[in-house]
Formats: structure tokens, C-alpha cells, sequence
């Protein structure tokens, strides 16, 4: 009888299969079911983009194991559109840039290339699920550091033990964040990048969703921030921003031994990203920008459609300033339903999924986190659904 290494014993992903196997039994069944739990755009990319990836296809060699860095026009590409989208901030394409494929790619390998067995990483919580499964695959420890509300949603990083600093080899950040969509000031950026330098840690930021922002808030580079190009690197994906979430292409930028790691890790696992969907990422960085922002918009409508239809039916929710997700604090006294138990109930009796907050983490518990994956129209429908199943009404029956 095989035995799974005890490693995968620890990986929460049993919430989301949960999730999908109640869901996948309640379409057999005929059920009609709004959709708000994976965070999957709905949206196709660019049609200059698709036309990129169409042509790149006829092209020779278009089949062959791909150019495993990333291409160098695709490096330049996209330093050329780093550097206008963030102050000017040049990177060197073939030492500060790899190819990925997805950011998620590298978040769940760059601990594997920076830990041995033991080592210890500063992991936020709630947090993307890869985080924490990462460096368990890597074999690592963890300490978490809390997001509080009453902190905006920021590690508090002076309440970090010093003898945990002192161990800590690694420390993951995101901003705009998943699933709690904080935003970092440049205040903090700058107290994580002096905390990270004087202990000599790697600081990991994700920035995958640094162009769904709303209402002007517009996110930072942490290379903005003097000696971060030291301490740290940054992760970025065209997955949400250009709808390009199957095509798995991302970025990591920065430290350049950090790098080169992941580099080398990488060199021993796969060839790199299927070069037509390269060739389309060069076309999305170089050509018209204005998806970026009719994406935000459209997302930004979402929300405001969602969270304005829930506070009508009794469930007021923090209104996000980036990301395609709200953090929904359950409407009952804390203690009364779990995230699961709620989740379920929603899904039951109003048929709108939603994930249960503690599928990201222990500070999870309490909340759930809603995709604006669907159209405002059955966006409107799901709020009439909550509102008519009385699920926000009774914690009794949970």
C-alpha cells in the first residue's frame, strides 16, 4: 500500500477540493450555481494579444522546447514596461528577470531554492495558499505573522520575536493582497525592506495584482523603495491584468542571486513557457495599454454592484481598493458558524460559492472570500439569492 510522503499531510488545499466536489454535485443535479470562489477571469485577453498567440503558432520551430529563460525580447519587453509603469525603475533583463510560468510557479518553488530542511520563513496570515505550501514542500518552518483588521492588514513586524528574526531566511509580502486585498503604504514597504536587510533576509513580494486597482490607489513597486534591489524580489503575472490565466506566464524580477536560484531550480524541472504564449506576453507589455484599465473598471463596477447589493440585505463588507476579491467578515457574533459551515450553507441554499476564509489560514477564520469573477447581472442575481435563502438572518440552523 503506498504511503504519501507526510509533507502533503500539511497542504490545505482539502477546502477547495471540498468546495469543488459539493459544488460539481449540485450541477449534476441540475442546480444553476453563481460561481464566486476561484479567482479565474472571465474575461478573454486583448484581441491584439490573441492574434499574437494565433500567428505565433504558424511560425517554424513554434512546437519546440521553448527559449527556458525567457526570451530576451520577452525579458527586455517587459523591463521596458516595468520601467514606465513604475518610476522608472530599470532592471537588467538577463540577470534580474526569469520567465515563469504563472507567478504561482515560482512562489511554490522559490522556497526549495532558498531553504534547506528546517529553515525558517515569515509567512502572512491569511495568505495564497502557495505560500505556506511552498515552504512545507520545501520542508521548511513556518511563523506566521498575523493580518489584523485593527492593523490594516499589515504585518506588524516589530512584533516579530528577535530570535525568529534573527532564524528567518525568508519573508513574503503581497500587496495588493489575496485573499485580504490590503494595500501597503510606502511607510511600511520601507520599514519590511530595513527590517529585511538588517537581518539578512530575502523579501518575497507578490505583485500579481498590480493593475486591478480602483479609485486611483495605485500600487507601488517595493523597487521603489531605496536598498529594496539589496533585499529583495518581486513576483508579477499577466494572468488577471491581460486575462491570460491559462496561458501560465509570469515574472520574478530583483535580487539577482535570488534569481538565479530559482534559475537553477527550475533548470532541473521543466523547459521553460510554451513560446507562442511568450511571443503573445511581448505583444501584451509593448502594445496598447488601455485593457489594463477597462479591466479595473470592470472590476471596479463589480464591486461596487456586490458589496452595494449586500449592504442593502444587512451584510456590510470592506470595500477593496484593488484585486478581484472581497474579504467578507461573517454577518453573526464571531464563534457562532465557521467559514466552512457558512460557505456550505450559501452554496446549498442560495447556490453562490464563496470560500471559506479558513482555507487560507487560521486568521482566516471568520470570513470568506468572494471573486468578482461573474457579470453584474448575476452578480445582482446573487445578492437576490442571499437575500431569499435568509442565510444571513440565522446562524442558528448552521
Amino acid at each position: 500500500m503506498l504511503v504519501p510522503a507526510r509533507k502533503l499531510e500539511q497542504l490545505t488545499s482539502s477546502i477547495f477540493t471540498d468546495m469543488a466536489t459539493h459544488k460539481s454535485t449540485l450541477y449534476a443535479e441540475g442546480r444553476d450555481i453563481i460561481d464566486l470562489g476561484i479567482g479565474s477571469p472571465d474575461q478573454p485577453p486583448p484581441r491584439h494579444v490573441q492574434e499574437a498567440l494565433i500567428q505565433a503558432l504558424g511560425q517554424p520551430g513554434a512546437f519546440g522546447y521553448p527559449h527556458f529563460q525567457g526570451t530576451p525580447h520577452l525579458r527586455r519587453a517587459f523591463t521596458e514596461w516595468f520601467a514606465e509603469r513604475f518610476g522608472g525603475v530599470q532592471l537588467d533583463p538577463l540577470q534580474e528577470v526569469l520567465v515563469l510560468m504563472g507567478s504561482q510557479d515560482g512562489l511554490a518553488h522559490l522556497p526549495s531554492a532558498l531553504l534547506d530542511p528546517g529553515d525558517l520563513a515569515l509567512i502572512p496570515d491569511p495568505a495564497y495558499p502557495v505560500y505556506v505550501a511552498g515552504v512545507q514542500l520545501a520542508c521548511g518552518e513556518i511563523y506566521s505573522m498575523p493580518l489584523l483588521q485593527e492593523n490594516g492588514y499589515l504585518p506588524d513586524l516589530a512584533a516579530i520575536p528577535a530570535e525568529v528574526a534573527r532564524q528567518a531566511k525568508l519573508m513574503i509580502a503581497s500587496f495588493p493582497g489575496n485573499p485580504v486585498p490590503a494595500m501597503a503604504s510606502r511607510a511600511w514597504y520601507a520599514e519590511a525592506v530595513a527590517f529585511c536587510r538588517a537581518h539578512e533576509i530575502v523579501l518575497v513580494h507578490d505583485a500579481a495584482y498590480s493593475e486591478l486597482y480602483f479609485d486611483n490607489h495605485r500600487p507601488i513597486s517595493i523597487f521603489e523603495i531605496e536598498g529594496a534591489r539589496e533585499v529583495a524580489v518581486e513576483f508579477h503575472s499577466l494572468s488577471k491584468s491581460w486575462s491570460m490565466a491559462g496561458c501560465r506566464i509570469g515574472f520574478i524580477a530583483g535580487r539577482r542571486d535570488v534569481v538565479k536560484a530559482l534559475q537553477t531550480l527550475k533548470s532541473n524541472i521543466d523547459y521553460g513557457v510554451f513560446g507562442p504564449v511568450q511571443e503573445a506576453a511581448v505583444v501584451a507589455l509593448r502594445g496598447d495599454q488601455s485593457y489594463l484599465r477597462q479591466m479595473a473598471a470592470m472590476y471596479q463596477e463589480r464591486r461596487d454592484v456586490l458589496l452595494g447589493g449586500l449592504r442593502e440585505i444587512g451584510w456590510t463588507i470592506e470595500v477593496p481598493k484593488a484585486t478581484m476579491f472581497a474579504w467578507a467578515k461573517l454577518p453573526f457574533p464571531a464563534g457562532t458558524v465557521t467559514s466552512m459551515e457558512f460557505a456550505l450553507r450559501l452554496l446549498d441554499e442560495a447556490g453562490v460559492v464563496v470560500i471559506p476564509g479558513s482555507a487560507f489560514g487560521p486568521q482566516g477564520e471568520g470570513y470568506v472570500r468572494i471573486a468578482l469573477v461573474q457579470p453584474v447581472e448575476r452578480l445582482r442575481e446573487a445578492v437576490q439569492r442571499i437575500a431569499a435563502s435568509g442565510v444571513l438572518n440565522d446562524a442558528t440552523h448552521m
